[in-house]
C-alpha cells in the first residue's frame, strides 16, 4: 500500500463509522472501549495481537483493562465482521467490507507483516469445490498465505 496516495485518518474514520452504522442497524451496543480497540486495530494497518492493544490502551492513559476485557471486545468485533483473526500470527487486522459476511483469506508479508485480505469468490468457489470432493460442506474458511510483499520483494 503506497503512503503518498493513502489517507490513514480517513480509513480509520471510515471504518469507526461503517461499526457505528452496522451497530446502529443490528442493535448492538458499539461501546466506548469497542470503538477504542476498534480504532487501534486500524491505526496501523498491521496485524496487532490482543498484548499489544492492552499496552496501546495503557499507553493511552486510560484505565488499565484487564485482559479478558480486551479479548471480549475483540470477539464482539469478530462476530460482528468488524475484525479479522489472523490465527498464524495470533493477531487481528480490520476488515474493509464488515457491511459483507465473507469469508477471511490473506496474503502476509513474512518480512514487513504487511497483510492484503484477498475477497475473490472464484477462490471461495475452488475451496468449497474441494471440500465438496472430499464429502464435506464448507461453512466457513480462513486461509493465510505467508510470502514477500512486492515492496519487500525489491
Amino acid at each position: 500500500m503506497s503512503t503518498h496516495s493513502h489517507n490513514h485518518d480517513k480509513c480509520i474514520e471510515d471504518a469507526l463509522a461503517a461499526a457505528r452504522d452496522i451497530c446502529a442497524a443490528r442493535d448492538t451496543r458499539f461501546t466506548p472501549l469497542r470503538r477504542k480497540v476498534l480504532e487501534l486495530v486500524w491505526e496501523g494497518h498491521a496485524p496487532v495481537t490482543a498484548y499489544e492493544l492492552l499496552d496501546m490502551l495503557s499507553n493511552a492513559g486510560n484505565k488499565r483493562v484487564a485482559p479478558p476485557t480486551i479479548y471480549r471486545a475483540l470477539d464482539f468485533l469478530m462476530e460482528e465482521g468488524f475484525v479479522h483473526r489472523l490465527e498464524s500470527l495470533n493477531a487481528f487486522i480490520g476488515c474493509p467490507d464488515p457491511a459483507h459476511k465473507h469469508q477471511g483469506h490473506f496474503l502476509i508479508c513474512r518480512k514487513c507483516r504487511t497483510v492484503t485480505e484477498v475477497n475473490d469468490k472464484k477462490l471461495m468457489g475452488h475451496i468449497s469445490k474441494a471440500a465438496a470432493s472430499h464429502g464435506y460442506s464448507c461453512e466457513n474458511s480462513m486461509l493465510e498465505v505467508m510470502g514477500l510483499c512486492p515492496n519487500c520483494q525489491n
